[in-house]
C-alpha cells in the first residue's frame, strides 16, 4: 500500500489508474480506524479495481467546544490495518493541504434542509464542514464510487443530495452499521468509554430496539415514544441530546401517514457523545 500526503501526488496516481480502465473506490475517514471502516474497506474492494483510503481530521466539522485537539491520531496503526485489508493507497493530507488559505476564508458547502434537524440542530455549522471537506475530497480523488457507514444517517443522507445536487460523477454507497456483539455501534469515540461505560452504552441500540418495535405494534404516539425513550436512557446513566423519529427520506419530524422511518439518536455518557440509528418499514 501506497501512502500519500499532498494533493499533486493523489491526483497523479488516480490519473494513472483511470488511464489503465481501472475504477476507484474511495472510503473517506478521520483515522481511529476500526472494524466498521474496514468493513467500508471490504465494500470498496468489492465495487472498485483500485481502493483509497483517506484519512483526515477535518477541523471544519468540529465546534468551538468539541473534541478536535483531543480526537484520537494514530496514522500508523491504521496504516497497518488497512495493509492487512487490501488497500490500494491512503491519502493522508495536512489540514494546510486541504485548507491551504486558512477556514475563514474557505468557500463552503450547504445543503439545504436535512441539515436543520437532529445533530445539525445541535452542533450548528457541523454538516457544513462535512459537506465541505466531503466535496473537497471528491474533487482530490475523484472517485467513480465512495463507501460511507449508515451509522451517521443524517450525514449519509446529506452527502447523497450534495452529490446529486453538485453532478459529482460517484455513486455513494451505504453499508449497514457495524455492532459490537452487545448491539453497540461500533465508533472511533467508543475508545474514550471505560469498560464498564462501553456496557452501558449499548442500551442506546436496546432502546433503539424498543421503539422499533413500538412502532411495528402499532404506536404511532411518536412525541411520547421519543420522551419514554430519554426517559430510559437518563435512567441508565445518559444525558439524551435527542431521540428523534423521522422521516428516513427528509428527516423531517415523522407524521402518521409515513411509511419509511428512522430512529435517531444522540446521548452523552460522561463527556462522550454517542449518536446510532435504526430504520424503521411500516
Amino acid at each position: 500500500m501506497q501512502t500519500v500526503h499532498r494533493l499533486s501526488e493523489i491526483r497523479a496516481y488516480v490519473r494513472a489508474q483511470k488511464q489503465a480502465g481501472k475504477t476507484v473506490g474511495f472510503v473517506p475517514t478521520m483515522g481511529n480506524l476500526h472494524e466498521g471502516h474496514l468493513s467500508l474497506i471490504n465494500v470498496a474492494k468489492e465495487r472498485a479495481d483500485v481502493v483509497i483510503c483517506s484519512i483526515f481530521v477535518n477541523p471544519m466539522q468540529f465546534g468551538a467546544n468539541e473534541d478536535l485537539d483531543a480526537y484520537p491520531r494514530t496514522l500508523e496503526e491504521d496504516t497497518r490495518l488497512l495493509q492487512t485489508r487490501g488497500c490500494d493507497l491512503l491519502f493522508a493530507p495536512s489540514a494546510k493541504e486541504v485548507y491551504p488559505h486558512g477556514l475563514t476564508v474557505q468557500t463552503k458547502v450547504e445543503v439545504p434542509e436535512l441539515g436543520d434537524f437532529h445533530c445539525g440542530a445541535s452542533r450548528p455549522g457541523h454538516f457544513s464542514g462535512v459537506s465541505t471537506v466531503v466535496a473537497k475530497l471528491f474533487n482530490m480523488v475523484q472517485p467513480d464510487v465512495a463507501i460511507f457507514g449508515e451509522k451517521d444517517f443524517q450525514q449519509l443522507a446529506i452527502i447523497r443530495k450534495m452529490t446529486e445536487d453538485l453532478c459529482f460523477p460517484v455513486h455513494i454507497v451505504g453499508v449497514p452499521t457495524s455492532r459490537e456483539n452487545t448491539g453497540l455501534a461500533r465508533s472511533s469515540r467508543n475508545g474514550y468509554l471505560s469498560p464498564a461505560e462501553k456496557q452501558t452504552a449499548a442500551e442506546i441500540y436496546q432502546t433503539l430496539i424498543f421503539i422499533k418495535s413500538e412502532l411495528e405494534n402499532g404506536n404511532r404516539a411518536f412525541h411520547e415514544l421519543s420522551q419514554e425513550a430519554k426517559q430510559r436512557l437518563s435512567t441508565a446513566g445518559f444525558r439524551p441530546d435527542y431521540v428523534n423519529i423521522a422521516n428516513a427520506h427528509s428527516l423531517a419530524p415523522a407524521k402518521e401517514s409515513d411509511k419509511d422511518l428512522v430512529i435517531l439518536v444522540a446521548a452523552y455518557l460522561g463527556s462522550t457523545r454517542l449518536i446510532d440509528n435504526i430504520t424503521v418499514q411500516l
